[in-house]
């Protein structure tokens, strides 16, 4: 419901009067320029590597949707084909020197025969379409489903022919090669387990099971598989002859995929830093090629000195003071699932992902994990409240739900009708303030549901936070600005502009997808994810 104007200003001065008796109550004259708190880096996330005929070394991304071309040399990234024709979660070579990649999130194999050559889309409707490779004999190509689906196909590169079905259940074929003998080697996800399939009928040998959350596997010519463990961060080395497993080289956490060279040198892709590495398989040495500190910052609070950041593949701390970053959790070694947003509540912290319809619970003073939900309608954002409910915003039923009980599965809808919700705060009043893509600054009474629109027409709002002395800063995504919101006029006044946020959604998934976080800390100070170049950023107040 939409109150009238005596309403508004009656529930916008109680928000203010609330306010101004905690930290500095002095509204500041003027915003400071953006300053870096943690440095940009390139990819959102890197999965699939592939060396082409022209020895580039090609890396794709899934959540940034564009295909990046990294000098081997200096680690220099670029981009090698925009978003959304270049969302890549593998690729692969032929043997003509042709260009084949999947689509991860648009479910679409993509190709084409040379850099000047158009894109054809030679299949669709895949969901979940992950790893795919040539047989350099013959041209075929090959291509799995893991995730959203679990199938392998053969993929007919003329794009006249339906695929082809081989195989189906097979538990995960995740980043696969064709061998010179036709056979596909690659690991089961979730199996543990490192196979030969046959393509002709699907037919699977087991060739080692002794692997944790194995992710991709490729030949090295010489007898040897070379297969990465997520979970472990493990580069191991598989004798196709025995099937023993050597531990190679240990990396980080959340390793996805790996190329190899001609000349033998092991590249090996890292989603939550960004990162791709360089393994000599003669001495073992490592070189790190290219990193980020941060993966693909969303969502986050303040908590003192610490900013708790959801960065869709790792859950970081961040010291306001030296922009140090330590991991809490990192996908594939916790029971993190893709956090985007974070709620900060007196004893715990909740990360929630729409994509999973997931909220995990942790405790505040340890960050240990407590408890995964689901069953909630594509949650934004959730807020753990003292009495021991959980506040959820769902995207997918536009409601405000209380959830309470055993595992919070007693739910209640606090309001409704909202547009769009992206993110939530609790004010110091006591109400919670939504931002919604279709514009609004929403006040939420929690005892009755009404709503107040404190703001309208904004540019798709994203993040949110509440200054020491009541105003409301707002990430407007779309116009890549900052903007303050008095709640007790409705005035407004830019904080920041021209800002790297506002990173473009792929085909089908909210156009907020990966959301705009904002904090203010007890000084005044702003921060704000930067998605676009994966960087984070504080603006101070000048009084």
């Amino acid at each position: 419901m939409k109150l009238g104007r005596n309403a508004f200003v009656a529930a916008a001065a109680l928000a203010l009067s609330a306010c101004t008796s905690m930290g500095p109550a002095t509204r500041p004259a003027a915003w400071s320029a953006p300053e870096v708190l943690v440095a940009p880096s390139s990819f959102h996330g890197v999965h699939g590597l592939a060396i082409d005929a022209k020895g580039r070394l090609l890396a794709g991304t899934v959540v940034g949707s564009d295909m990046w071309e990294v000098d081997r040399r200096t680690g220099a990234a670029k981009v090698f084909i925009a978003s959304p024709e270049g969302q890549a979660d593998d690729i692969a070579i032929g043997p003509k020197g042709e260009l084949a990649w999947t689509s991860y999130l648009q479910g679409i194999v993509r190709y084409r025969e040379s850099d000047t050559a158009p894109i054809r889309i030679l299949a669709k409707d895949l969901p979940g379409i992950n790893s795919l490779d040539f047989d350099r004999r013959n041209g075929k190509l090959y291509a799995s489903q893991v995730f959203l689906g679990d199938a392998l196909w053969e993929i007919d590169v003329t794009g006249r022919a339906a695929p082809r079905q081989i195989a189906k259940d097979m538990g995960g074929f995740n980043g696969f090669e064709v061998g010179p003998d036709g056979m596909l080697y690659g690991p089961l996800w979730f199996k543990g387990q490192v196979v030969k399939i046959n393509p002709a009928d699907g037919k699977i040998a087991v060739i080692n099971s002794e692997f944790k959350t194995p992710a991709a596997a490729n030949l090295d010519g010489k007898g040897n598989l070379w297969a990465l463990d997520t979970r472990t961060g493990e580069l191991n080395k598989v004798d196709l002859a025995n099937g023993r497993k050597t531990v190679f080289a240990t990396l980080a956490t959340a390793i996805d995929n790996l190329a190899i060279a001609p000349e033998g040198t092991i590249y090996v892709s890292n989603m939550a830093d960004n990162g791709i590495q360089a393994i000599d398989p003669a001495t073992g040495s490592v070189t790190s090629l290219t990193r980020g500190k941060i993966s693909v910052p969303a969502g986050m609070k303040i908590d003192g000195h610490t900013l708790w950041v959801a960065d869709i593949f790792a859950f970081r701390g961040v010291d306001v003071r030296s922009g140090e970053v330590r991991d809490v959790y990192r996908m594939q070694a916790s029971e993190m699932e893709y956090p985007i947003t974070v709620g900060l509540g007196a004893k715990t912290i909740t990360l929630s992902s729409w994509f999973t319809g997931s909220v995990q619970l942790l405790d505040r003073a340890t960050q240990k994990h407590i408890e995964m939900l689901h069953g909630f309608k594509a949650p934004m954002d959730a807020i753990p409240m003292n009495d021991g409910s959980l506040l959820v915003l769902e995207l997918g039923s536009g409601n405000v739900v209380r959830a309470t009980g055993a595992q919070f599965k007693d739910r209640a809808v606090v309001a409704q009708g909202l547009t769009g919700p992206v993110q939530m705060i609790v004010g110091r009043d006591g109400a919670a303030y939504v931002t919604e893509a279709v514009g609004n600054l929403t006040r939420i009474d929690l005892a009755n549901g009404n709503k107040t629109v404190l703001a309208d027409k904004l540019a798709m709002p994203e993040g949110l936070a509440q200054t020491p002395w009541g105003s409301f800063i707002v990430a407007e995504s779309i116009a890549r600005r900052l903007v303050e919101i008095d709640p007790a006029t409705g005035s407004r006044r830019t904080v920041a502009e021209n800002l790297p946020i506002g990173l473009e959604a792929p085909p089908g998934m909210p156009p907020f997808n990966v959301v705009t976080g904002v904090a203010v800390g007890s000084e005044g100070n702003v921060y704000v994810t930067a998605d676009r170049n994966n960087s984070l950023l504080r603006i101070r107040p000048l009084r």
